[in-house]
């Protein structure tokens, strides 16, 4: 069950902490000052963001100890960036938008419990021939 191309993955889940942070820390862009005009959509994109965060590293981390770490480092991860953004002047705090991101976590640990828990070594060996 091990990964051939894990820093590859791992690298990949770096781009995806990077995306979030730059996203939640930079000045919104008029295109997301349009869509976060739909009611809920903020939420929306921080439900979105934080499931795909937990459920790529479920798939790099199997154990139930490696994916509990996980759980607690993403989740604090979304406070941590909340209370930043509450500092930065340019956006403020939102505990909702902290419960949301904490939703995206426990949902796709969930998932991957039960459905998705190997897709990226599934995807190895059919595509990259991995063995």
């Amino acid at each position: 069950m091990l990964l051939k191309y894990k820093k590859l993955w791992l690298s990949l889940g770096g781009l995806i902490i990077l995306t979030i942070s730059l996203g939640s820390l930079m000045p919104p862009s008029s295109v997301q000052k349009d869509v976060f005009l739909i009611p809920h959509m903020d939420k929306v994109a921080h439900f979105i963001a934080y499931f795909i965060l937990m459920a790529w590293f479920a798939q790099i981390y199997h154990t139930n100890k490696e994916r509990l770490y996980c759980i607690v480092s993403f989740s604090l991860f979304g406070i941590i960036l909340e209370i930043l953004q509450g500092l930065s002047g340019i956006r403020q705090t939102d505990l909702m938008d902290a419960l949301v991101n904490i939703g995206g976590v426990l949902l796709a640990w969930q998932l991957t419990k039960v459905r998705f828990n190997l897709f990226l070594v599934k995807f190895e060996k059919k595509w990259l021939n991995s063995t």
